[in-house]
């Protein structure tokens, strides 16, 4: 039996490309989502292409849920490899007028879910004894501050920190931890990003995207199997000796 890897936020976008590019990279592939429908499909999918896959419904703000998961996922699918804290929410608003439930919500996905997911990784690491892989999602927004996304920028800097403090402390057990930002990537959460930010500034959907993309040097906005393939090579051999890094996946939108 492979090595498992677990994926939050895996019933769409960026974590169900990253969980059919980790299976062919050859791990059994925990699916976990809130979404029992997506994440149920997901997993049937890959199965049905002959690789291993189970599907785990929970919510990430829930500790004990992200402990259970690890335990679950090892118990079904074999040892783990590689934890992959995708999960998380956001919302477009201004600094003055964001929801306080919202705010929370946001902070408790986004950062404490990260968080919970560290630990649970790194338990379970440890109790294995030969290291492993934690790859934590971050942002641009988490780089550089994005307008009416002020709870979610602050979320995806403190991954980060969460990020560097984590891989500092984890890398005598041979842990790496390290993070993937990636910029305008369509999925559906962009999808919501759009609509509500042209809502704001009186903008047709189609012009917010078309002002969008004029940001993107590369002139196309990313794809999310863009995303996964960092994240395949931050889970694998070759990015052994990297930890503590965020690494841009913006196609030139931030230079630094």
């Amino acid at each position: 039996m492979g090595q498992t890897a677990i994926i939050t936020g895996a019933g769409q976008g960026i974590g169900e490309a990253a969980a059919y590019r980790l299976a062919n990279d050859g791990f059994n592939i925990a699916v976990a989502d809130i979404n029992e429908e997506t994440v149920t499909q997901v997993a049937q999918n890959l199965r049905d292409q002959g690789f291993q896959a189970q599907a785990y419904v929970l919510d990430v703000a829930d500790r004990q849920a992200v402990f259970n998961l690890v335990e679950e996922a090892v118990n079904d699918l074999g040892e783990l490899g590689v934890f992959i804290n995708n999960a998380g929410v956001a919302f477009i608003d201004s600094i003055i007028d964001s929801d306080p439930e919202k705010i929370s919500r946001l902070f408790d996905v986004n950062l404490k879910g990260t968080y919970w997911g560290i630990q649970a990784a790194a338990e379970k690491f440890k109790q294995q004894g030969h290291g492993g892989h934690i790859i934590n999602a971050a942002s641009l927004a988490g780089i550089e501050a994005s307008a009416l996304q002020s709870a979610y920028s602050a979320s995806k800097f403190g991954i980060r920190g969460l990020t560097q403090s984590a891989a500092k402390e984890l890398a005598a057990d041979q842990i790496t931890v390290n993070a993937y930002c990636p910029g305008i990537v369509r999925t559906p959460l962009r999808d919501g990003i759009d609509a509500r930010t042209a809502q704001i500034k009186g903008l047709p959907v189609s012009q917010q995207r078309a002002n969008s993309l004029t940001e993107i040097r590369l002139g196309r906005e990313a794809t999310p199997e863009d995303v996964a393939e960092i994240i395949s090579w931050f889970a694998s051999p070759s990015a052994a000796y990297i930890t503590g890094q965020s690494l841009l996946v913006d196609g030139g939108m931030h230079l630094s």
